[in-house]
């Protein structure tokens, strides 16, 4: 018998198959819309993360082919050997002035950026206090950067005064980080609050602004702007993969931690740098998102219809205040059969379990964007209705809630 040193991921995998939790993800045939085609069958997206509409935008289209024509497919190098393009440049100095900052760094993923930044800027001899529902990628920069890792319950300020007592004076520096809007549950960090207890211990903060940059804030700018705390928030992760339409995230802040992190950041030092056509296309995205106001103002209408629905219909919505609204089941068997059974009626909304939310909290995660219509989007109600009555998610017509 041949021997099989990976047998158990056999095994780890058989036990997903048993709890309803083993997936394939679903193949995008076609473009990146409202309405797409997944594994041949034509859906109302929920499941999508283009805010706005901008992956198929024709401004972005345009300067994607341009750029290929003009600089060909690749960069070719890493960013500080051969592979700073003069579009790269650009894209920074347009995203600092966006974000209102000195200075800004492309990363090749929201995810490097976040734990490249956090694990570069921090060492053994640091605390990194963390909001407890922070993305993964916050928490393998944690992780990464060896840092002693504090964890405050989430959205308590009151928890984060008290951890931030309790290490006080035991550390060289002190990182508070959080998210801006919150991937799984939609909610927006209470910024004002947290920075001013932060900044009562002199530590350095820092936001993740991935799910609000062209969301949030003015003509998309992110919570810092939302809630005017410009110049008070020291480090700025965004993306250019979901709002923006393209590939990437970024960092933004001084010109002091720009240049350390593009002497000592990981992930930017040993990935090659972005090809010229995404480059382009998100310095269009950036361009749209300050001369066309109806797309974040279409995104929020159709937010708040979508979310008035599925709340009138009587499914739990956690905390949801932004276009991510949560449609929570319970059990992560029963949110996957949920999911599966509105997809086989024309609607993509990707169940979430164990390990991205507690078992208890599994849940259809959906998200409107700009390019739904009212018809998509009444459709789709109609379909969460009928599935969730059919499931006993709901109580049935007519009887009492």
């Amino acid at each position: 018998m041949t021997y099989n040193p990976l047998r158990y991921l056999g095994e780890e995998l058989e036990s997903l198959r048993a709890q309803g939790l083993f997936r394939h993800p679903r193949v995008l045939e076609g473009r990146q819309a409202a309405e797409a085609v997944f594994d041949h069958r034509e859906v109302i997206n929920l499941s999508s993360n283009n805010y706005l509409g901008l992956t198929t935008h024709p401004k972005l289209i345009e300067a994607a082919m341009a750029a290929v024509e003009r600089y060909g497919a690749g960069s070719g190098s890493v960013r500080t050997i051969a592979g700073t393009m003069a579009d790269h440049v650009a894209l920074e100095e347009k995203i600092a002035r966006f974000k209102h900052t000195p200075a800004a760094l492309v990363f090749q993923s929201g995810f490097t950026a976040n734990a490249g930044t956090v694990s570069c800027i921090l060492g053994k001899e640091d605390v990194i206090v963390s909001d407890e529902l922070n993305h993964a990628s916050i928490i393998d920069g944690c992780r990464l950067s060896r840092a002693k890792i504090a964890v405050f319950k989430h959205r308590d300020v009151a928890d984060l005064r008290r951890v931030l007592d309790e290490t006080q004076g035991h550390y060289r520096r002190t990182l508070v980080i959080t998210d801006g809007v919150f991937s799984m549950d939609g909610d927006i960090a209470p910024l004002p609050d947290i920075v001013e207890v932060a900044e009562r211990y002199e530590a350095i903060i820092m936001v993740d602004d991935a799910h609000a940059s062209g969301v949030l804030g003015q003509q998309g700018r992110g919570t810092v702007d939302h809630f005017g705390l410009h110049g008070r928030v020291h480090v700025q992760v965004g993306t250019l993969s979901k709002a923006i339409g393209c590939l990437g995230g970024y960092v933004a802040g001084s010109q002091d931690l720009i240049d350390y992190l593009i002497h000592k950041a990981r992930p930017f030092l040993f990935s090659t740098s972005h090809p010229p056509a995404v480059t382009a296309a998100a310095i269009a995205a950036f361009d749209l998102l300050q001369e066309d106001p109806s797309l974040m103002e279409r995104l929020w209408d159709n937010t708040r219809y979508f979310k008035a629905g599925l709340e009138r219909l009587g499914f739990d919505t956690g905390h949801s205040e932004t276009p991510i609204t949560p449609v929570i089941v319970g059990d992560g068997a029963k949110a996957m059969a949920f999911s599966d059974r509105l997809f086989e009626q024309g609607v993509f909304a990707q169940g979430i379990g164990f390990p991205t939310v507690p078992n208890d909290k599994s849940r259809v995660r959906t998200i409107v964007t700009a390019t739904h219509t009212r018809e998509d989007l009444d459709r789709a109600l109609a379909v969460f209705e009928a599935v969730g009555r059919e499931m006993g998610l709901i109580a049935p017509v007519g009887s009492a809630r």
